[in-house]
C-alpha cells in the first residue's frame, strides 16, 4: 500500500493529481494536507471527498507540530503547497518566502526523522529564467526573476540539499506552464475564459508576445507519477508539453473557441520583471518513457469547455468580495 502525503492538495494542480491517483490505483490512500487560503478550494474535490482511501487535514506545512502527526503513517511525499502567483509575490514577497523556503524545510525535516521512500518537491521552469533561444536543460543555472520564483529555487535546492547532505530520496519536477480544470481564476487561461464568458476586458502585459511551453495538467500529473515511481534520487526532471505559445495566440485561440470579439483584448502595462520566453528540454523524461500524450489544441478547447460548463465552480471566486480582497492586498486592476 502506497500511503501519500500530497500537501496543497486543495489546489490546482494537487486536487488533478489526488484524482488522478485515486482513479488510477487501488493500493494508494492519501491524506492531503491543505491550509485553504484563498486559491485552496474543496470544491475542487468534491467528487472524491467520501471515497474511504482520502482524507483531508486542514493546516499549514509551516506548522511542525500538524506535519508530524500527518506523517506518522506516510511513505511518499508530494510538496505540492506553495503561493504560485507572480503577481502576488511582487506585491507580497513574505508569504512566498514563508510558505514556499520555510514550509518546505518543515516537510523535509519531519520526513527526514520518519524515513520516508520518496519525496517529491514539486518545482517549475519559472527557476531557470528567461531564455531567447533554445531549450533550458536540468543542468543550467538558476536564474529567478521573481520572488516567486526565487522561493521556488530555494526549496528545489533546500530539497537536494537533503539528498546530498542525509540522503533523503528526493526528486525534483519542474513542469511548465500548466492549464486545465480547477485552476483559480487569475492565471492566463482561467482567468481570460472566464473574463470572455461574461463579456470582460482580457488585460494582456505588454505587447503579449512573452512565450510560455503549455502543459495540459493530466499530463502533468502522468510525469509526477512517473518521477515520483522511477525517478533516481536527487534528480531533476523537466516536464513540459512542447507547446510553445505567446500571450497573443492563448488569447486569440480562446476568443474563437468561444465565439467572443477581438475587441474583449485590451493591453496593459507590463508586469515588473516580466520574463519573455520559458522553454524546457524534456529529453530526460522521455527516457523514463513518458511524453505529452494531449494534443494541446485538443486539450485547451476542453478547458474552455470546462469553464463554461462549470459556473458554480468560478462565479463565486470571481464575485466582488474577491475582487475587493485583491485590489486591497495586491494592487492589481483587473
Amino acid at each position: 500500500m502506497r500511503n501519500l502525503l500530497v500537501t496543497g492538495g486543495a489546489g490546482f494542480i494537487g486536487s488533478n493529481f489526488i484524482r488522478f491517483m485515486l482513479g488510477k490505483h487501488d493500493d494508494v490512500r492519501i491524506v492531503n494536507l491543505d491550509k485553504l487560503t484563498y486559491a485552496g478550494n474543496l470544491d475542487n474535490l468534491k467528487d472524491i471527498e467520501k471515497d474511504p482511501r482520502y482524507r483531508f487535514v486542514r493546516g499549514d506545512i509551516c506548522d511542525e507540530s500538524i506535519v508530524n502527526e500527518v506523517m506518522s503513517d506516510v511513505n511518499i511525499v508530494i510538496n505540492f503547497a506553495a503561493e504560485s502567483h507572480v503577481d502576488r509575490s511582487i506585491g507580497k514577497p513574505d508569504d512566498f518566502i514563508k510558505t514556499d523556503i520555510f514550509g518546505a524545510f518543515v516537510l523535509l525535516e519531519a520526513s527526514r526523522k520518519v524515513g520516508i521512500r520518496r519525496f517529491v518537491q514539486i518545482s517549475t521552469d519559472e527557476v531557470y529564467g528567461s531564455i531567447d533561444e533554445g531549450l533550458f536543460k536540468e543542468t543550467d543555472p538558476l536564474l529567478p526573476s521573481s520572488p516567486y520564483s526565487a522561493s521556488k529555487a530555494g526549496a528545489d535546492r533546500l530539497a537536494y540539499s537533503y539528498y546530498v547532505t542525509y540522503g533523503l530520496p528526493v526528486v525534483i519536477p519542474r513542469s511548465s506552464n500548466n492549464f486545465g480544470p480547477y485552476q483559480y481564476p487569475e492565471k492566463l487561461i482561467s482567468l481570460f475564459v472566464t473574463n470572455a464568458l461574461d463579456d470582460k476586458e482580457l488585460p494582456i502585459y505588454g505587447d503579449g508576445k512573452n512565450v510560455r511551453d503549455w502543459l495540459y495538467v493530466l499530463d502533468n500529473c502522468e510525469a509526477i507519477e512517473k518521477i515520483m515511481e522511477q525517478g533516481k534520487d536527487g534528480e531533476v526532471y523537466n516536464i513540459g508539453g512542447e507547446n510553445e505559445k505567446n500571450n497573443l495566440e492563448i488569447t486569440e485561440f480562446i476568443l474563437h473557441g468561444l465565439d467572443k470579439p477581438k475587441s474583449l483584448m485590451t493591453f496593459v502595462e507590463d508586469r515588473k520583471g516580466h520574463d519573455r520566453r520559458y522553454a524546457l528540454d524534456i529529453t530526460k523524461i522521455k527516457n523514463l518513457g513518458w511524453k505529452p500524450r494531449q494534443p494541446f489544441d485538443e486539450a485547451l478547447q476542453e478547458t474552455i469547455h470546462w469553464y463554461r460548463d462549470n459556473r458554480w465552480w468560478w462565479e463565486k471566486l470571481k464575485d466582488g468580495e474577491y475582487l475587493a480582497y485583491y485590489k486591497k492586498h495586491y494592487q492589481r486592476d483587473l
